[in-house]
């Protein structure tokens, strides 16, 4: 359990360093879709659910949310 914290910690601290990388919808829409994966996936896994769900269902908000957001 905690190896998948310190991952998921690990892999969220990696996503957002790159979330900040994107002028583009584009590439902001990929940008927040693999910070939304990650973080879904992590909450996910410590809340017992599913991480395939979780980061399904974050990858599509961050893309969304990415997608809409001026820079």
């Amino acid at each position: 359990m905690t190896r998948k914290i310190a991952f998921g910690l690990a892999l969220g601290s990696i996503l957002t360093a790159l979330a900040g990388c994107g002028y583009s919808p584009g590439t902001r829409a990929v940008t927040g879709g693999l910070l939304g994966a990650g973080a879904g996936a992590g909450v996910a896994a410590v809340s017992h659910g599913k991480p395939a769900t979780g980061a399904l269902v974050g990858g599509g908000v961050g893309a969304l949310g990415g997608a809409v957001t001026a820079p």
